[in-house]
């Protein structure tokens, strides 16, 4: 039997909001109107991506130099959740705190800024510090910011960055070198990735379709989502935990999608569950033509095609490092409404074409719910850059 690991609280940022009322009731409802255009990330392209619906707060002046969008987004997110957060670690050796966090840009749009401004004025952006460029710089941040000194460590693999952060934030806990653990991830828009992923022809130039017979690609978003982990008994329960490295490709997924299959079997067994215990699947459902099809391939070999799926990308864009957290969150926000033995689930917004060439997984239709037994578990995928494959399966505690 694993120790308990509580997901004791969350504050999230994204393209739905910046209050978790706010985000459960788009995300059940598919509110995508958070998509705008931009013609200032992509030279001579204007494209479509889902900025955070929030307002930026100013951080601390002891903590100018970690002045960056990024970490915006994080203090954003942990400002939503400072009480319960001071709460846990009062009394606490700042020692026992551990803040473990995922993300793929970090502070680059402070220094594209700062390039800007060289380029313009002959020198830096006078608040550029290279602490904002830096990746370990967010967990840093977090950690001077609350005052944590335990484990303090940030992890980059693409797009599985954030879910594999809550991964090892788990066994931070398990292995009792804290008594809580900050983690999730966050992640900005910047010249860097929109360009990146242009380049790789992986951006669609309409919202994000994925599973459709339609899919041009993935509409990239920002956003952070935090979490405050403890050992507790009761609450949602971070209980299944998978991660592979298929390393088939630098930017490719394997075709038949061998490493997440191992993923999701993995955080099965780790959960001590059989695959009739997942009622929701959030899918890494990024609407680009390789994964859908793969991803869809190995959830139809690991559970069928009868447990209902979901991508939210359509809701709130890829967000990158952030993305695995932000989607752990959606689960979480979806089992905190447990109502009558029922959860809501998030539906699947696309244009209702779906490819022929898929396995026919269902997806989740506008208002459906899902029977959560004793027992029953949801289970969110994050894939990234190299192979990097990370499966999570959360339940409801019994204490």
């Amino acid at each position: 039997m694993r120790a308990p690991c509580a997901l004791r609280a969350l504050g999230m940022v994204n393209a739905l909001g910046s209050d978790l009322e706010t985000i459960r009731a788009r995300l059940l409802a598919g509110d995508d109107g958070g998509f705008v255009a931009r013609d200032d990330l992509v030279p001579n392209r204007s494209i479509l991506v889902a900025p955070a619906r929030y307002t930026p707060p100013e951080l601390p002046s002891e903590l100018a130099r970690h002045a960056c969008h990024n970490n915006q987004l994080a203090l954003a997110a942990l400002q939503a959740i400072e009480e319960p957060v001071r709460a846990a670690v009062d009394g606490l050796d700042p020692v026992r705190v551990g803040v473990v966090v995922g993300t793929s840009t970090g502070g680059v749009d402070s220094l594209e800024h700062a390039l800007r401004h060289r380029d313009a004025k002959g020198s830096l952006a006078p608040a550029f510090d290279y602490q904002q460029l830096e990746l370990g710089g967010l967990a840093a941040f977090i950690a001077d910011w609350l005052g944590a000194r335990g484990p303090t460590y940030t992890l980059s693999t693409a797009c599985s960055s954030s879910a594999r952060a809550l991964a090892s934030a788990r066994s931070l806990l398990e292995l009792d070198l804290c008594d809580v653990v900050i983690s999730g991830g966050a992640d900005t828009l910047c010249s860097l990735t929109t360009g990146g992923f242009s380049a790789l022809q992986a951006v669609a130039p309409e919202r994000t379709n994925p599973m459709s017979q339609n899919r041009r690609g993935l509409t990239l978003g920002e956003g952070a989502a935090l979490f405050l982990m403890t050992r507790e008994p009761n609450g949602i329960q971070l209980v299944g935990v998978g991660e592979s490295c298929d390393a088939h490709h630098m930017s490719a997924p394997e075709p038949e999608g061998t490493g997440p299959e191992a993923a999701m079997r993995q955080a099965l067994e780790d959960a001590g569950a059989q695959p009739e215990d997942v009622v929701y699947v959030n899918l890494h459902g990024t609407g680009t033509p390789l994964n859908d099809a793969m991803e869809s391939r190995s959830v139809a070999r690991v559970l069928g095609t009868g447990v209902p799926c979901s991508s939210t990308k359509p809701l709130v864009g890829h967000t990158l490092g952030a993305a695995g957290a932000t989607e752990i969150g959606f689960c979480w926000l979806a089992l905190q409404a447990l109502e009558a033995d029922q959860i809501p689930l998030p539906p699947h917004v696309f244009d209702g074409e779906r490819d022929p060439e898929l396995p026919p997984i269902r997806l989740v239709a506008p208002g459906e719910r899902a029977a959560l037994a004793d027992g029953g578990l949801v289970l969110s995928n994050a894939f990234g850059f190299g192979g990097n494959n990370c499966s999570l399966a959360l339940a409801r505690g019994t204490a």
